[in-house]
C-alpha cells in the first residue's frame, strides 16, 4: 500500500499553511521588534504553552538563553512550563488554570514579553496568564491557531495561523519561533 497520495497532500497542506503567514508579515515583524526591544532594555521573555505548545515554549526559551545559530550573550527567558515542581504545586494548591498566571505574578515585570503559544486559544491557563501579564504591564504575544479563540482578545500582538489542523499550526509556530530568534540574534551580534 502506497502512502504517497496522503503524504503529498499533507506536505501541500503544510506548504499552504506556511505560505498563509505571508499575509501577516507586519504582525510577525511587530512581535519580533517587541521581543528585541524588551531584551535590549534588559527585560525578559516569558513563554508558556500546553502539550506540543509547551515544547515550543521551551524551544524558544532555550534558543534565547543558549543560542540559536551564533554565539552571543545569553538572553533572559523563562519557560513557565519547564519546572514540574512549580507546576504541580500551583496545580495542587490553586488549580491547573493558575499554573502559568501564578508564575507571571512572580516573574512578570512591566516591559517583559509573555509569548503564549496555543493551537486553539481556548486553554484557561493560557488565558489567565495573558490577563495576569496585562495587569502587570507585560506585553502579551499570542502564537495561536484555529481562529485565535478567547486568547486573541488578551493579546497585544498575535499571529493566528490560518488552519484548523493542530499539526499544521504547530509547524507554523516553529517557523514563527525561528523568525523571532533570527531577529533577536541579528540585534545582539
Amino acid at each position: 500500500m502506497s502512502h504517497s497520495p496522503t503524504l503529498r497532500s499533507q506536505i501541500e497542506d503544510s506548504r499552504d499553511t506556511i505560505e498563509s503567514l505571508l499575509e501577516q508579515t507586519e504582525a510577525i515583524a511587530a512581535i519580533c521588534d517587541r521581543c528585541v526591544d524588551a531584551l535590549q532594555s534588559g527585560m525578559k521573555i516569558l513563554t508558556c504553552g500546553n502539550g506540543g505548545s509547551c515544547t515550543d515554549a521551551m524551544h524558544l526559551t532555550e534558543e534565547l538563553v543558549a543560542r540559536y545559530r551564533s554565539d552571543r550573550v545569553a538572553l533572559p527567558s523563562i519557560c513557565l512550563a519547564a519546572d514540574p515542581s512549580i507546576m504541580t504545586c500551583i496545580g495542587n494548591d490553586f488549580g491547573w488554570e493558575a499554573v502559568f498566571s501564578r508564575q507571571v505574578e512572580a516573574h512578570g515585570q512591566e516591559g517583559d514579553v509573555l509569548v503564549a503559544i496555543s493551537t486553539s486559544g481556548k486553554s484557561e491557563n493560557i488565558n489567565r496568564a495573558l490577563r495576569a501579564a496585562r495587569d502587570r504591564g507585560v506585553i502579551t504575544v499570542g502564537l495561536l491557531g484555529k481562529g485565535g479563540g478567547p486568547a486573541l482578545e488578551e493579546c497585544d500582538l498575535a499571529v493566528v495561523v490560518a488552519s484548523g489542523d493542530t499539526a499544521r499550526i504547530q509547524e507554523a509556530h516553529t517557523l514563527l519561533l525561528h523568525l523571532i530568534c533570527e531577529a533577536v540574534e541579528a540585534a545582539f551580534i
